[in-house]
């Protein structure tokens, strides 16, 4: 059964040596936004952006991708803590280029311009014939799951996030499939009985850090035990690292995908997508597709460079596998960001407070609201009030410096 010590990390692959070929292949890619030097390319020649990455999908049974953008003519942009970002109609062929199966929505920025733009986008994607989940125009239109006939076996996909914002459905209102982990543990259990195969998707975590925080490896545990047969998170805009939960595979986060984020730093430069080859209530094989983020699209890793990437892969994976080792990364967030970063953030939102009050207040609910910054907030201070803060060990430190400072010219 898979494990990190039977992953193959040079190659970044596992396949049970007692099964034969899989029956199906899924394909599970990232964040997808038609925005900043993506929106020309997709505008003009959409197959384009993904560059050598487009057989990959296409030769899969079942491609999916995380939606990270209404596509719609229409709306206004949302009072939010971050930025928003909206696609066109006509961007939808940037998804029909592939062309991918399945959008999930249950995500930070599909209600980015209103209820209006994200009806359009619900249509779009009906008319494209893409099937989507994760997100609906009432609680139970969110948490309702994705079921799929491939090839005579039923896949069950469950796509969840944090509902940033105040995102998520509720009380009759839109939204996206929120933290409510009862629920998402009870959909699952239920989903495992009628189908062959779960797939968990959560769209969560703290940006930039090469490791999860306790709250969601835990959620992702959580959703393992609940019959999951892989779970896969995205959000960080960053590569996480690999772990096995009693075989179950979980992918921490994806990094970027089709999302052009105008920096050099290293890190949001690089991600990967999952392959994952499955029988009938058998996983077969995993497969890791690591990629570049350039201007003119993505573009598969190869030799050295990919050989680079799964060893910093086996670097932030073997610590999840480890409780005290995993407890030590992020310890090491904390103490890197500390005292002072928390005062910096305060002050930066209490100037936006004064600057623009709409926005600034936006920015203290979500701090006050969603779990990302209260663990974060919380774990710090109480390593403050407790003296430990300053007592994290260098390694887990210069990890996550790495990944929140490394420029790729250090390539």
């Amino acid at each position: 059964m898979p494990s990190v010590s039977s992953f193959n990390w040079e190659q970044g692959c596992w396949s049970n040596p007692s099964e034969s070929k899989p029956e199906i292949v899924l394909c599970v890619a990232g964040d997808w936004a038609p925005i900043r030097q993506f929106k020309p390319i997709i505008e003009t020649a959409p197959a384009a952006v993904y560059g050598d990455l487009l057989s990959e999908i296409q030769s899969a049974d079942l491609s999916i991708v995380n939606l990270e953008a209404p596509l719609s003519d229409r709306g206004a942009p949302a009072a939010k803590s971050g930025s928003v970002f909206k696609g066109e109609e006509k961007h939808i062929a940037g998804l029909t280029a592939v062309p991918f199966d399945v959008a999930t929505l249950a995500n930070n920025h599909v209600f980015d311009f209103g209820l209006d733009a994200f009806q359009d986008s619900l249509a779009l994607l009906r008319k494209n014939h893409i099937r989507y989940t994760g997100a609906g125009l009432s609680e139970e239109d969110a948490a309702r799951p994705l079921v799929m006939e491939i090839k005579g076996l039923q896949i069950g996909i469950v796509n969840f996030s944090e509902g940033e914002d105040l995102t998520a459905a509720k009380d009759g209102h839109p939204g996206v499939m929120g933290w409510d982990l009862g629920a998402v543990t009870q959909t699952i259990k239920t989903l495992k009985k009628s189908v062959d195969f779960v797939l968990a998707i959560g769209h969560c975590g703290i940006e930039y850090i090469p490791f999860p925080p306790p709250y969601v490896a835990d959620a992702f545990k959580q959703a393992a035990d609940a019959g999951a047969d892989a779970v896969i998170g995205h959000h960080p805009h960053v590569p996480q690292g690999l772990s096995f939960h009693n075989n179950v595979p979980i992918c921490h986060s994806l990094g970027n995908f089709v999302f052009y984020q105008e920096t050099a730093l290293k890190y949001r430069k690089l991600g990967y997508m999952v392959k994952i080859g499955i029988r009938k209530e058998a996983l077969v094989s995993l497969e890791l597709v690591p990629y570049r983020i350039g201007e003119k699209g993505l573009t598969a890793l190869a030799d050295s460079e990919a050989v680079e990437f799964f060893r910093k892969l086996k670097e932030i994976s073997l610590p999840l596998e480890d409780p005290e080792r995993f407890e030590a990364t992020w310890h090491g967030f904390l103490h890197l960001t500390g005292a002072n970063g928390f005062l910096e953030e305060i002050t930066m939102i209490l100037g936006k407070l004064k600057e623009d009050p709409q926005k600034g207040a936006a920015m203290f609910r979500n701090r006050l609201t969603t779990l990302q910054h209260y663990h974060h907030w919380k774990d710090l201070m109480t390593r403050i009030v407790d003296g430990t803060l300053e007592a994290s060990p260098g390694w887990a430190r210069e990890l996550t410096r790495e990944w929140l400072y490394t420029e790729v010219s250090s390539l």
